[in-house]
């Protein structure tokens, strides 16, 4: 092997989706990811991403009492085990969990390196509040931070499900710096949904991995992705495909190989991101005022 081939390899994060069926029970679904956690490792991942509030398996329960005893803490058995864990493999771990809070619980992801310390937590922002997400607590913003991997650090900021159909949410996650976004998730994975995903990843010029639920989990379909942003390379006459990972609708675990070096030259180059922009002249959008035909009876203005 050449020189230069084995700095490539060693630019490749590899990052696996576990794109599983919850079990019905807390305790069940800490076991079963742990499990399957320890099998990403198996395959060589660098970094494992759950589907979204892997916790309860995506349920909401209506009875505010019911909802809050569902939830578990940053500092609960079911986010250390994973903590832990991440620690003992050497490999990062996005666990997924109904988060406890006041007045009601959010919709959270923790991110653990692979010394077992937190990168950060993030809670969604934009719940569903036409939905059951209205008991939820929204996020109040979109932390990036660096994440020590074995091929090197990763700027690294996470969107949640309903948060990548706001372009707002990946933007301000690219203005920060971040070059990966993990977005766990539980809806039909269908075409115009993937498409909002290979926009955020093209215009941002940076890479987002997401896992959804396998089929069999209601409104769910499995299909996660992988899109690496690049568009275009020097060597290739017309622009590529950025999905560098499609799952089936089936359950099991994903992995796709993020070639940072590649990205990282990429973003040096091309045109998208922040090259360009032009933020004077946008300050239409941070207004709050809402006009038909988007009011909605359920908007929750926090």
């Amino acid at each position: 092997m050449r020189k230069e081939e084995k700095i490539k390899d060693e630019n490749l994060l590899k990052i696996a989706l576990l794109q599983i069926m919850p079990t019905g029970s807390q305790e069940g679904n800490l076991q079963k990811g742990m499990e399957y956690a320890r099998k990403a490792k198996e395959y060589g991942a660098d970094l494992a991403l759950f589907p979204e509030m892997w916790s309860s398996g995506y349920v909401i329960p209506e009875d505010p009492d019911l909802l809050k005893k569902s939830a578990v803490s940053l500092e609960s058995d079911f986010t250390k085990a994973f903590r832990e864990l991440a620690r003992a493999l050497s490999m990062a771990i996005g666990i997924t969990f109904l988060e406890e809070h006041d007045p009601l619980p959010r919709n959270t992801i923790a991110l653990y390196d692979r010394f077992g310390e937190m990168v950060y937590s993030y809670a969604k922002v934009h719940t569903c509040d036409f939905g059951e997400e209205c008991r939820l607590t929204p996020g109040e913003n979109f932390p990036v931070a660096d994440l020590d991997t074995e091929k090197g650090n990763v700027k690294v900021g996470s969107m949640i499900c309903y948060d990548r159909e706001f372009p707002e949410s990946a933007r301000i996650l690219m203005l920060q710096g971040a070059e990966l976004l993990l977005v766990p998730n539980a809806c039909p994975m269908e075409i115009n949904r993937l498409a909002q995903l290979r926009g955020r990843a093209y215009e941002n010029m940076l890479a987002i991995a997401t896992c959804n639920y396998p089929s069999g989990k209601p409104d769910c379909n499995g299909h996660s992705t992988v899109f690496d942003g690049i568009a275009y390379l020097p060597e290739l006459e017309h622009s590529r495909d950025t999905c560098i990972m499609e799952a089936g609708e089936e359950e099991g675990i994903y992995l796709a190989q993020l070639n940072l070096s590649q990205l990282r030259k990429y973003r040096e180059q091309e045109v998208h991101g922040n090259a360009y922009r032009r933020p004077s002249k946008y300050s239409l959008m941070t207004r709050e005022e809402i006009r038909e035909p988007f009011i909605r009876k359920d908007y929750r203005k926090y």
